[in-house]
């Protein structure tokens, strides 16, 4: 059972309900919706969603759509009422709900149909319409939903004398009414009216008695009377019976069809239960095309691996403002089943919280979600939540109160199988008591194994599920340079809450956050300075990343094509060597045979052997010249090799230049000094400052100098005995000696990056100025100064000064495709 009481409308459930109810046709698919519940079992799960799923692609593809139709249910009732008859309107709404059926049935007569929807298909399988029900209801219903005349010889013979009848009252009132306007008692554009179903003929008031006949209504002015003449009073009467018999033969005749239809009644139910079925898929898939929604993958146990989540309320809000939602990618499983996040206020953590909470129950529901298609989405026995503000008046409750009130349930209830989903997690009440609180509650619901995403301001929590097995932390990433948030979730990091920075964006007096500052402490600004670096780092890394990566393969798709241009030319370089060769051979056999049939035509000739001679020489001189020629002339083809050898060569350079030399196949990384493990003291190569290690993966070792924690190789390390760590800390405690200890802070926080572009040329300079100091401080060989394009002026300014600089050793343009002339590169001997 999920929790609380008014949970769909905790995540807006009820809102997705009453969407999807919008696009049903009739109540009886509307009560079937709200009759889909929240589901546990696998295969019941998978089966809604792919019938939802089949659905979708038929509205898409195939153009299927359920003719509207009325509710019968309560007409199907009376067929098990003995006495009852179905009327005329019911009779005429059952034939259509027939119809809506046979054009489902229809539908599935085809082979192809059936075979790309086996789902929907399975659904009808069963379902059949007998002909003698349709041949009943046709026999006496007209197209229209009208009782035939030929219903029945008696409704025949009467509709027949009463159209009879009308016809003799109409001719005759016609005729009255010529009279009475020639006569002046009645209005010349007057016509014959209809009062209290009798025709009536529109008289002045004051001429009422110069027409003899009975007066059933007059106008609201007094001045008209409605007077149906005496001569067709009669007649009229005899019309009233008629119609009186009419209706007696017309509840005859239904009666009849009723009983008729009785033995068919479980038939006529099934029917329209299966007609009500698939008008409410219709209006799930219908739903589903308008948030472009999907079926993930359904696995059967606890999971969430989802990419490019939405929350599809916001999707419909946003669209409307014309503004687009940031997707959701979450994952928690086995060995990270509690995500906890943290963010600054407004950054949508609640968002994603609600996310994964309404997403999750659509699922279970049978509903398709908007998400990646390749998302997983496992199955929970239970989802508990605990968002927005419960306090309660009557109950004498606070907000505090009834967040407790919750974790008590939660920690009493949840197991392996549950969902927990915690807003603002240990908030209302004193900051560290309710920290710990929270903490303690995260212990306890962690070793029961529960699945979960927390949100939270509170740093103890951040801290305990960086250590805890099974917790992950979670940032809300934040634009510092536009002071606003990006909703976009990274996993793997806490997040800062931004609170300073915003209080300043907005205007805040300085004095206020200094002081702020000054109570809260320096080694908490520290640390929220430290994070907010860590997390401004990362995206720049992961950015330049990216964009080496999109070089590298942008060089690597050159490479090989220049590879096929190269084995390409070789290739066809033999083959037209090849047939040179074999030209040239013919060539020489020719000549041969054309020489010795001259030799022997001289010989025959009896000329002088010594020209006979000297013929012959010029004639194997011709030939070799013709040979060294050839071999002299210069293949096209050697060229475009050259060539393409040439650019392959430029290639290899600038991937060297970039430090983006071709993958090679590497052994195997070798362990180094396996004798540093966690807890020993260490040194940094050529520093004074001793720290400790805490963890140890593989060749890289987490230490901490300090205040301060880092990652580096363990070739740069070396093992330092306790007393002399322990020497080292109160030295450089108790001297203030911290200049070692500054240097290293510097290399660590140390950025071979400037974007100077907007800035005034003096500006400009003196920010390059000071990257140039910090670099050759810390030793940092290459720089990399972002400065634009533009016109060039200050580009200009800043490499005039980059000559003037003695350890400057060289500056150029960087890549063309990593920015070229709007970026400079600074290589300085250090």
């Amino acid at each position: 059972m999920n929790y609380p009481k008014n949970f769909e409308t905790k995540i807006g459930f009820d809102r997705i309900r009453e969407s999807v109810s919008e696009g049903c046709l009739s109540e009886t698919a509307r009560l079937l919706l709200n009759e889909e519940v929240y589901m546990t079992d696998y295969e019941m799960i998978r089966e809604k969603l792919l019938r939802t799923n089949e659905c979708m692609i038929m509205m898409g593809e195939e153009e299927f759509t359920i003719e509207p139709y009325p509710d019968v249910d309560q007409a199907l009732l009376k067929l098990g009422v003995v006495g009852s008859y179905l009327v005329l309107d019911e009779v005429s709404a059952l034939r259509k709900n027939l119809d809506a059926v046979r054009g489902i049935l229809n539908f599935f007569k085809k082979a192809e149909h059936q075979e790309k929807f086996p789902n929907i298909f399975g659904m009808s399988r069963e379902v059949k319409i007998y002909p003698f029900i349709l041949e009943r209801i046709d026999k006496v219903l007209s197209k229209n939903g009208k009782i035939k005349d030929n219903a029945s010889r008696e409704l025949a013979q009467i509709r027949a004398d009463l159209a009879g009848k009308e016809k003799q009252v109409a001719r005759r009132l016609q005729s009255i009414l010529k009279s009475v306007q020639h006569e002046g008692t009645a209005e010349s554009d007057v016509a014959v009216s209809i009062r209290n179903g009798r025709p009536v003929i529109p008289v002045q008031a004051s001429r009422k008695r110069q027409l003899s006949g009975i007066i059933h209504d007059e106008s609201a002015s007094g001045k008209t009377v409605f007077i149906e003449p005496s001569e067709v009073v009669g007649i009229n009467n005899e019309i009233r019976e008629l119609e009186y018999a009419e209706n007696r033969e017309i509840i005859r005749i239904l009666t009849k069809l009723t009983d008729d239809l009785k033995p068919y009644a479980e038939e006529l139910r099934h029917l329209s239960g299966f007609l009500a079925g698939m008008d409410m898929i219709q209006a799930k898939a219908k739903y589903a095309r308008g948030v472009n929604a999907v079926m993930p993958e359904v696995v059967e146990h606890p999971l969430v691996e989802w990419k490019m989540a939405i929350h599809p309320i916001l999707l419909k809000t946003l669209q409307k403002e014309k503004r687009k939602v940031v997707p959701l990618d979450i994952r928690l499983d086995k060995k990270s089943r509690i995500l906890v996040i943290s963010g600054p206020n407004a950054g949508g953590k609640s968002v994603c919280l609600k996310t994964v909470g309404l997403l999750q129950y659509m699922v279970q529901c049978g509903f398709l979600v908007p998400m990646d298609p390749d998302s997983k989405v496992g199955v929970f026995n239970r989802i508990f939540i605990d968002i927005g503000d419960e306090q309660s008046i009557d109950n004498d409750l606070s907000t505090y109160s009834s967040h407790l009130l919750n974790m008590k349930y939660f920690t009493r209830n949840a197991d392996a199988g549950t969902l927990l989903l915690i807003d603002e997690f240990g908030t209302g009440t004193e900051p560290v008591l309710g920290g710990a609180i929270a903490e303690t509650i995260l212990d306890r619901i962690n070793k029961q194994l529960v699945w979960g995403v927390i949100t939270t301001h509170y740093s103890n929590l951040k801290h305990f599920a960086a250590e805890a097995d099974g917790i992950e932390n979670g940032a809300m990433l934040f634009d510092t340079g536009k002071m606003q948030p990006l909703y976009k979730l990274e996993i793997g990091q806490p997040g800062s809450s931004f609170a300073f920075e915003i209080a300043r964006n907005i205007g805040l007096p300085e004095d206020i956050i200094k002081g702020a500052s000054d109570r809260v402490g320096e080694d908490h600004i520290t640390f929220d300075k430290h994070l907010r670096e860590i997390i401004r780092d990362k995206r720049y890394w992961e950015g330049k990343r990216d964009r080496i990566r999109i070089s590298e393969k942008r060089l690597q798709e050159t490479l090989g094509k220049y590879a096929d241009e190269l084995d390409q030319a070789e290739k066809t370089r033999k083959e037209i060597l090849k047939k040179a060769r074999e030209e040239a051979d013919e060539l020489l056999r020719q000549a041969n045979r054309k020489i010795e049939n001259t030799i022997r035509e001289i010989r025959e000739a009896q000329a002088d052997k010594e020209k006979t001679r000297q013929a012959r020489e010029k004639l194997i001189e011709f030939k070799e010249m013709e040979v060294k020629q050839a071999a002299a002339k210069k293949d096209p083809l050697d060229t475009k090799i050259e060539k393409i050898k040439s650019e392959e060569k430029k290639i290899r350079e600038k991937r060297q230049r970039f430090g983006q030399m071709e993958p090679s196949r590497k052994a195997p990384e070798k362990p180094l000094d396996p004798s540093i493990r966690t807890g020993d003291y260490v040194v940094m190569k050529g520093q004074e400052i001793s720290g400790e290690v805490l963890e140890r993966k593989g060749n890289k070792v987490a230490v901490q100098f300090g205040y301060l924690t880092t990652r580096v190789s363990v070739d740069k390390l070396e093992k330092v005995a306790p007393e002399k760590y322990e020497a080292s800390n109160e030295t450089n405690h108790g001297t203030g000696d911290y200049a070692d200890w500054d240097i290293l802070r510097r290399k660590m926080q140390f950025r071979p990056e400037i974007d100077v572009r907007g800035q005034r040329a003096e500006e400009a300079l003196r920010s390059v100025t000071a990257l140039i100091d910090e670099a050759i401080m810390v030793q940092n060989r290459e720089l990399r100064i972002l400065h634009g394009k533009g016109d060039g002026v200050l580009r200009h300014l800043i490499r005039e000064y980059l000559g003037s600089v003695d350890l400057v050793n060289s500056f150029g343009d960087e890549h063309v495709d990593l920015g070229g002339t709007g970026v400079t590169i600074v290589i300085i001997d250090v």
